[in-house]
This record gives structure tokens, C-alpha cells and sequence, in this order.
């Protein structure tokens, strides 16, 4: 459903309580930028960046330059540039112009490892990040792949000193695939190759020739143990990687380009120099690498900075081509298994750590919830267990009419217990809602008066056959108004299976709903879900047609793609005010854009579907117009996203008024239903 381009999954789940939040203890330190946000809810190709390339690779204002025309390049490919930095102690991925200008002139930015992390974060400390804390970024992020110029690497003499970069440490224990132009030539690349092997790193040569690269030289006189040739056995391989559950990376070695290897011995001689004389001068760690490079670059006269920036291209063309070759198989459901899922797994038969959090959901408490923080009173009827779980939700729900709500004996209370990985898609889900079955033809029959005098009767696809069958007869002979939210794709079909459906004035299914509606009564639908913008919208209108015979209007959401209202047309609008009596009209549609929504806003999922309808609801109970009532239940989805509960407590008229949201509200777009 979701109207906020978060993920689809929003509303496609909407009717099982489940809960996802996003943790201060781990998660405050980390800023993902709004273009990197919203290319990962849309599953669009992001390729992450490193930064010390920036701070301390490149003297100003190359780094600059150099550090935008890599983002430029990554664009130009179809991907999303995702730089990773520290900015006053906290850890962005993505960079905007002016944190990438503030990194590139800053002359006390640090130069930050997986080790010096906490320091800088402690400290509000700004610095461009390695390798290694690039990567701890971009897996949080969940970007699987990550380009660089060169790894570090075994130090030469470092059998003796044991200085080893913590870039291969991290290869072993962080899985993300990086993209390099192999091993910097001033390391030990012998003993590098096996440092990897021994991590479990698996090292491919992107090209021809299995030949492994040595930054300036494509040939380092090593070779690689596999090679690849082109971005979908790059992507296949990496797919493959995170699939198995290895949490190791992948390290894909790239040569320089033919054009700029030509040079490689001239660097190669001024870089023994340059060697000998930091030697000399006791230099160690840390500034080893840019005082060698600094110093190459000086002996080549420039010609080993155009070289590092050639393949620092070259490397960003090679990853944003390998990152969307990776996305369209993710997307086209090629993977073998879940490639996105490379989190750490949960393991059956032992105790798994994590964070445990309750809410109270459910399809119809979440609507009635919704009604009552936006000023109407409805009664919800229900049924729970005489269990110490209702005894929760009767006194979270003590600003609702629960009277209607039955506590039995000998029964549990409906609840829904959801295990999220790592990477936010649910693991493993165990329900127990047997008690929905309680909800009788005969239980709601005493209710009977309510039903026959309500303005609008809403319905939710978890209770009997038997019960919705009644309570549209009820609705068809008092000549009431009924929505019916369907709650999944399975639970769709049940006022579909008689004449009841015939009764029912609204209903906001997702599109795999609005097949099985269709399919149920017997109508064709597409085997295959469509996946562009336009072919979502043309099936969506196509499949409510038929429906719109009896139906008075309907609320098709698309997830990414939005919201389409469906019925009957008024204005150039549609006509969403309850109908008084049947009569032959003129069908027409309308689209609304999504709402955008940044990952690190986003709490909770499992409630926004819920918000949308009950705002809805309450704009058109107020007799508003069409674009008000969406506006109205857009509005309170966000807030929905941005809670841990969900229907957010801070649900009420004024934070769902359109007139006093700071938002751009685009037309909707206008279409006939022939």
C-alpha cells in the first residue's frame, strides 16, 4: 500500500500485527541520506564510496573534483552514489555538496578505521572513513556494494611488524563486495592474497585475464584464484556470496585501463623511492600511505595522481555497472536464495540475541483506533481471550468503545509473534488467531440495532465468512454504507464467494487483493503481477471495473507507485460521499503520488494501511473533498511509519489537516473508466 515510498511491503502485510523498529542504541549514529534511502526502499541499484580518498588520499581541490566526478560517474551508470563520511560524530552515507566540500577542506579530519569509530563519535569528530568503517556503513545501510581505488593490505616487512590492514580483517567478517583496483603496490601483495585466503575472502579479477592487479600495474606478477568477465558474473557471484550466509566479503580486483597502465613503471621505480626514503625517515602506520603517495606523485610529477584518478573511474564505472546488474536479478527474482537477507541468521536450537518490543495491532483495532484520535466514536466489536494479553489491550485501548469486544473464557487473545532479521524482512512469523472464529453470526447479531442505524460499517477480512454474509445483509436491507478492508491476499475472496460483496460501498484492497476479488467471481486476472508504473495503473483500473458495478468507489494502493481512486466521477473528481441509492454513473479514476518517507523516519510498518483507510474514513464522514481525504489518510500514514506503535499516539485532526502540512501536494492524476 504504502503511500510513502518506503517499501510496498507496507500495506501488502497489513493485516498481521507485525512490528519492526529501528533502534537509538544502534541506529542514532547513523544518517543515510534521502536519495540513498529512497533508492533502497525502491530496491534500485546504490553503490557505496569511501572517503579518505577525500580527506587524506588527494591534496585539495582534486579530492573535491575527484570526489564528484565518482558520484557523476556512479550516476551516469543508472546507480545511487552513497559517499560515506563522519560529520561531527556522526557516520553519513551519503554526502550532500556541502558535507563533501567541508570533508575535502578540513585540515583536521581523521582518517577513520573500524577501530577509531567510537572515538570519533564520542568526540563529534569529522574524518573520512577506510575501507573497513566504509563497509561497516554501507552493510548497516544495506548496500551491498562498495567501490574503492585500492585496499590496504600486509605492510612489506610485515612478517616482522605485523602491521596488517584492518581492510582485510574486515573482508573477512563484513559481507560487502568491493570493487578495487586490487592491492596498493607499496604492500606486500604476496602476503595480502594469502592473508585474504586465510579470512575466507573470495578474490576475483574483473576482466580477461586472471592476472591480480597492483593499483598502478594490472599486473602485479600474483593472480587472482577467480576471474569474471562482465558485470552480471560479478553480480551472480556476489548474489551467490550473500545467499550462503558467509558474512565474508567478496573482493573484486580491476586493472587500470590500458591508456594509464603505460606509466605503471615509472611509478613502479618512484615508488621503491618513495619506500626507502619514509623507511629512512621512521615513518609508520597510518602515514605510511599518504606520505608515499604524496611523495610518488611529486617524483612522477603528477603522473601518479592522473594514474590513481583514471582507475578510481574506471572503478566506479565497473561498480555501478556490477551494482545493477546485482539489483535487476534481486528485482527479476533471479537468486537462487535471498540475497538480501545477509545479515546474521537466526539459528534454531539455541538463543538468539535481539531486542523484544509489544504493540497492539490487528487490522480492525488499528482502524477503530484511528477513528477515535481523529474525533469519531465507533464502536469496535471484537473478541479476546480472558488472558492477561487482554487485560493489555483493554487498558491500551481505553480512549476506544471497546463494549462491543467479548472476553472468553477457554480462549487466547489473537497475537502474532514475528522474528525481523537483520536486513527488516521478517524471518520466521507464528500467529494464533484462532479466537477470530468467535466472532460469530450469532455474537454480532445482538448488535443489530448499532449496525441497522451506522453511517458506515467497516469490516475486516479476519472474521468469519458467516459474519461478514450477515452484517452485508444487515448493511443491503437498512441500505447502509459498508467498507471492507481485505486484509490479505487469502482473506480477499470472502464477501466474493456469495452475492454479498454486492452490499459493500468501499474497500482499499493492495493489487494482489484486487485479484483475488476478481478471480474469485469468476473474472480474468493477470498471472503475473505487473511491475511498471504504467501497467500497475492500467491492470489496477481494469481489474476495479468490474467491481465498480455494485461497489460505490474504490481504493486500489500501489505501494511506491501510490494510491488510485476508482468510482464514480464528479467534477473531474471522484465522488468518495456515501451513496443513498444505486444508480447508473460515469467511472473514472484518479492517481496520487506517493509520499516520500526516509528510512532512518521509518519505526514501524505494520500500521500505516490502517491509518490510511481510517483517515479516510473520518474526511469523508466530514463530508470533505476527494483530495482532502487523501491527503488526510497520507498524512496520517507517515506518522504511522515514523511510531513505534501502529497507529501513532500523536494521531489527531490537526496532524492530518493538509492545509497545515508543509508538503507540495501534486494534481492527481485524471483518467476515464470505460
Amino acid at each position: 500500500m504504502r503511500m510513502l515510498k518506503r517499501a510496498s511491503a507496507l500495506i501488502l502485510k497489513r493485516g498481521i500485527t507485525t512490528y519492526q523498529r529501528r533502534l537509538c542504541k544502534n541506529d542514532c549514529h547513523f544518517r543515510v541520506h534521502p536519495s540513498v534511502s529512497q533508492a533502497l526502499a525502491e530496491n534500485k541499484p546504490v553503490v557505496a564510496l569511501e572517503s579518505t580518498i577525500i580527506t587524506h588520499g588527494m591534496p585539495y581541490p582534486h579530492n573535491l573534483s575527484t570526489a564528484k566526478e565518482v558520484e557523476a560517474i556512479v550516476r551516469a551508470e543508472g546507480a545511487t552514489p552513497a559517499t560515506v563520511g563522519i560529520i561531527e560524530g556522526e557516520v553519513h552515507v551519503g554526502l550532500s555538496s556541502e558535507e563533501l566540500d567541508h570533508l575535502a577542506r578540513c585540515k583536521s579530519s581523521l582518517k577513520v578505521s573500524r577501530r577509531d569509530l567510537p572515538y570519533a563519535v564520542s568526540k563529534g569528530l569529522s574524518g573520512g572513513t577506510t575501507v573497513s568503517a566504509t563497509m561497516i556503513a554501507a552493510h548497516r545501510a544495506r548496500i551491498p556494494v562498495f567501490v574503492t581505488g585500492g585496499i590496504g593490505g600486509v605492510h612489506r616487512d610485515g612478517e616482522n611488524s605485523l602491521d596488517i590492514s584492518a581492510d582485510l580483517t574486515e573482508l573477512g567478517r563484513t559481507p560487502i563486495a568491493v570493487v578495487s583496483a586490487g592491492v596498493k603496490s607499496i604492500l606486500d601483495i604476496g602476503r595480502t592474497l594469502e592473508f585474504l585466503e586465510t579470512q575466507g575472502v573470495c578474490v576475483a579479477t574483473y576482466g580477461a585475464l586472471k592476472s591480480f592487479p597492483a593499483f598502478f600495474s594490472p599486473q602485479s606478477g600474483f593472480t587472482s584464484p577467480y576471474q569474471v568477465s562482465n558485470p552480471e558474473e560479478a553480480a551472480e557471484l556476489i548474489a551467490s556470496a550473500l545467499s550462503l550466509g558467509l558474512q565474508s566479503g567478496v573482493l573484486l580486483a580491476v586493472p587500470i585501463p590500458d591508456e594509464h597502465a603505460a606509466v605503471g613503471q615509472e611509478i613502479e621505480e618512484a615508488i621503491q623511492a618513495a619506500v626507502t626514503e619514509a623507511s629512512a625517515k621512521g615513518i609508520t602506520g597510518r602515514d605510511v600511505t599518504p606520505s608515499i603517495l604524496q611523495k610518488v606523485n611529486d617524483l612522477t610529477k603528477g603522473k601518479s595522481l592522473q594514474a590513481n584518478i583514471a582507475l578510481i573511474h574506471n572503478n566506479a564505472k565497473v561498480g555501478s555497472q556490477i551494482a545493477c546488474a546485482l539489483s535487476k536479478q534481486m528485482n527479476e527474482g533471479k537468486l537462487k536464495g535471498s540475497t538480501r537477507r545477509h545479515g546474521k541468521s537466526d539459528i534454531f536450537g539455541q538463543t538468539n540475541p535481539g531486542s523484544v518490543c509489544q504493540s497492539f495491532g490487528g487490522v480492525g483495532r488499528n482502524i477503530a483506533d484511528s477513528l477515535s484520535r481523529l474525533g469519531r466514536r465507533p464502536l469496535f466489536i471484537s473478541a479476546t481471550g480472558a488472558d492477561s494479553h487482554s487485560d493489555a489491550v483493554f487498558n491500551y485501548c481505553k480512549h476506544m468503545d471497546t463494549s462491543g469486544v467479548a472476553r472468553l473464557e477457554e480462549q487466547s487473545t489473537a497475537t502474532y509473534c514475528v522474528v525481523i532479521a537483520e536486513s527488516g524482512e521478517m524471518s520466521l512469523g507464528l500467529g494464533d488467531m484462532d479466537i477470530h472464529e468467535q466472532i460469530t453470526e450469532q455474537y454480532v447479531s445482538q448488535f443489530e440495532k448499532q449496525l441497522s442505524s451506522a453511517t458506515l460499517v467497516c469490516l475486516d477480512g479476519n472474521i468469519p465468512t458467516s459474519t461478514i454474509n450477515y452484517v452485508c445483509s444487515i448493511a443491503s436491507k437498512h441500505n447502509i454504507n459498508v467498507w471492507y478492508e481485505p486484509t490479505d491476499p487469502e482473506k480477499a475472496c470472502k464477501p466474493f464467494l456469495s452475492d454479498s460483496w454486492k452490499s459493500l460501498s468501499y474497500s482499499s484492497p493492495n493489487l494482489a487483493e484486487l485479484c483475488t476479488m476478481n478471480k474469485t467471481l469468476g473474472l480474468p486476472t493477470p498471472e503475473v503481477l505487473p511491475s511498471s508504473f504504467e501497467e500497475v495503473l492500467s491492470v489496477a483500473v481494469a481489474l476495479s471495473r468490474p467491481l465498480l458495478e455494485h461497489l460505490h468507489c474504490l481504493v486500489v494502493t500501489l505501494g511506491a507507485n501510490g494510491l488510485l481512486v476508482c468510482g464514480e466521477h464528479d467534477a473531474a473528481s471522484v465522488n468518495l460521499q456515501p451513496r443513498k441509492q444505486k444508480r447508473r454513473r460515469r467511472l473514472c479514476a484518479l492517481h496520487y503520488p506517493a509520499l516520500t518517507v526516509t528510512a532512518e523516519e521509518t519505526m514501524n510498518v505494520s500500521g500505516a494501511g490502517d491509518s490510511l483507510a481510517g483517515a479516510l474514513m473520518v474526511g469523508i464522514l466530514q463530508h470533505q473533498e476527494t483530495d482532502s481525504c487523501v491527503r488526510m489518510g497520507l498524512l496520517a500514514a507517515r506518522l504511522s511509519l515514523a511510531s513505534p506503535h501502529p497507529i501513532a499516539p500523536t494521531l489527531t485532526l490537526d496532524s492530518v489537516d493538509p492545509n497545515k502540512a508543509a508538503e507540495h501536494w501534486p494534481k492527481p492524476s485524471f483518467m476515464w473508466i470505460d
